[in-house]
């Protein structure tokens, strides 16, 4: 919490500057390997000051009006996963063109296909029950990175664009079999080390209900075109308590609120990856992900 006595003077507006993820485009001989039990980098605060989460044991919710920069900052957990060759990356976008700048490094990939992504979220679920019964016979919480050793690593399970599968396309059960699935891997699969990031366009309650908002650690609101869109994303009440979305201005592209650490929302810029960033990044994760499975 802040110290409501104490005045900070900025000489200098930090959200308009344009960074990029040092940790992930830091040039090298040889591509380094990340970790995903490591802070992802996002971006930076007001102050100047840069913005990590960890994304291990928590869930990430991302949601804003078309071009505020959602699809820009999903490429950063994104990336941090793809470099870390201790964890699965699955990828769903249903745009097909967002994440599949991803796919050579992704494990499994599914685009604008439901029943193909209901047979992932059940494979996933699978998964996450065969953890679960291996932590109980080994009478364990949670998995740990120790778990890699037996061939155990988390799983970061990417949505670009919810809304497709969940109010789009299909008949209205294979839309609720989907809908069902992800909420059950968002309030089961942290323990088990299923990681979910979803973002959408579309911050509405049909598409991001309560029960399933609030199963979200961690929440990042870009541009809303309402007080009561961005509540929808950061939670109830917060518009009123002068954390509210709808008050960036439409060229203030990538600014964003993040519910994280902290217990408040954050006025954050995210950094940036260019499309050529993104394809050597992917190349790079590639070529890491090739040899560590050899």
């Amino acid at each position: 919490m802040s110290d409501p006595t104490r005045l900070r003077v900025l000489l200098r507006d930090w959200l308009s500057a344009v960074t990029t993820p040092a940790a992930i485009c830091d040039e090298a001989p040889e591509p380094l390997a990340l970790s995903i039990w490591d802070p992802i980098h996002l971006g930076v605060d007001e102050h100047g000051q840069p913005v990590r989460a960890t994304l291990t044991y928590r869930n990430l919710l991302v949601a804003g009006e078309p071009g505020a920069g959602k699809s820009v900052a999903l490429n950063l957990p994104v990336g941090h996963a793809a470099l870390s060759t201790d964890c699965d990356l699955w990828l769903f976008d249903g745009k097909l063109v967002e994440l599949g700048l991803w796919r050579t490094c992704a494990e499994r990939f599914v685009g604008p296909d439901l029943d193909d992504a209901i047979t992932a979220l059940s494979d996933l679920q699978v998964e996450m029950d065969r953890r679960y019964d291996l932590l109980d016979a080994q009478r364990r919480r949670k998995i740990t990175p120790d778990d890699a050793a037996h061939g155990i690593s988390p799983v970061v399970a990417v949505f670009d664009e919810v809304a497709y599968y969940s109010a789009t396309v299909g008949t209205k059960s294979q839309r609720e079999a989907f809908s069902v699935a992800v909420r059950d891997l968002v309030a089961r699969g942290r323990a088990a080390g299923i990681i979910v990031v979803a973002a959408t366009q579309r911050p509405s309650s049909d598409i991001i209900p309560t029960s399933l908002r609030d199963l979200f650690g961690y929440r990042w609101a870009f541009r809303c075109t309402t007080d009561s869109s961005s509540d929808i994303v950061l939670g109830a009440g917060w518009a009123t308590r002068g954390y509210t979305a709808a008050a960036i201005a439409p060229e203030d592209k990538g600014v964003g609120l993040l519910l994280a650490e902290g217990g408040e929302p954050r006025r954050i810029k995210s950094a940036y990856l260019s499309d050529e960033q993104v394809y050597a990044l992917a190349d790079r994760a590639t070529i890491l992900r090739a040899g560590w499975a050899s």
